[in-house]
């Protein structure tokens, strides 16, 4: 029975680590959502057309944040928005990624002194992965922080999920808050105590001479 071969004309077996596949298959189809804050989304929108053509890095935008595991923050982050931005985050599958385009979202940009309505720092309310500066960022810029992405997922591992990284650091942060709350409380009452003991102490119908006497 004669086997047809491949078109190379020779058959063989590819061997990799399973984490390599993974990570291949995750970061050449990232998949950003599709919306925009400020004047940075004109330039991600740039960035998705023919002129650049994101498509051939296998980066599709989606319209749900439930098929999309990359944010681009595009443009400047206020208050009211905040929530907006920390809830559609939460909605996002695991593994997701967090892509900050522009100094409005970095740093506040020049609404970072006087402007009271802006958040400075979208990494305030959410975890931000891959920063790109700039007011605003070419796209080129944005195509530079997709490639930044993909070397960041390339060194991921599945015994080490993000996820849980993060559980464990939150817990870590929350276990030292509770010891520091807990070793102040100690020192209060001890603070307390002495109090209550130095005023017992104290008899008001002596002068504070004779009470240094009688002491």
């Amino acid at each position: 029975m004669n086997i047809p071969q491949d078109k190379t004309g020779e058959g063989g077996v590819i061997i990799t680590k399973l984490d390599d596949l993974l990570n291949w298959a995750r970061l050449t189809s990232l998949f950003p959502m599709g919306f925009g804050l400020a004047c940075c989304a004109i330039e991600m929108m740039g960035a998705y057309a023919s002129g650049y053509d994101l498509d051939r890095f296998g980066i599709i935008p989606r319209a749900s944040p439930r098929q999309s595991d990359v944010m681009i923050v595009a443009g400047t982050v206020t208050f009211k928005m905040a929530d907006r931005v920390r809830r559609l985050y939460e909605q996002m599958p695991e593994p997701r990624y967090v892509i900050s385009m522009g100094s409005c979202s970095n740093c506040g940009g020049p609404y970072w002194e006087h402007g009271y309505h802006v958040v400075k720092g979208v990494d305030r309310i959410i975890p931000v992965d891959v920063y790109v500066p700039g007011c605003p960022p070419r796209p080129e810029a944005l195509i530079g922080g997709f490639l930044r992405l993909q070397e960041i997922i390339r060194q991921e591992t599945i015994r080490e999920p993000r996820a849980v990284q993060q559980i464990m650091a939150k817990r870590m942060r929350n276990d030292e808050l509770t010891m520091n709350n807990e070793e102040a409380e100690k020192a209060n009452g001890a603070v307390k105590t002495n109090s209550a003991e130095s005023g017992m102490s104290h008899d008001p119908s002596k002068p504070d001479d004779q009470q240094n006497l009688d002491a």
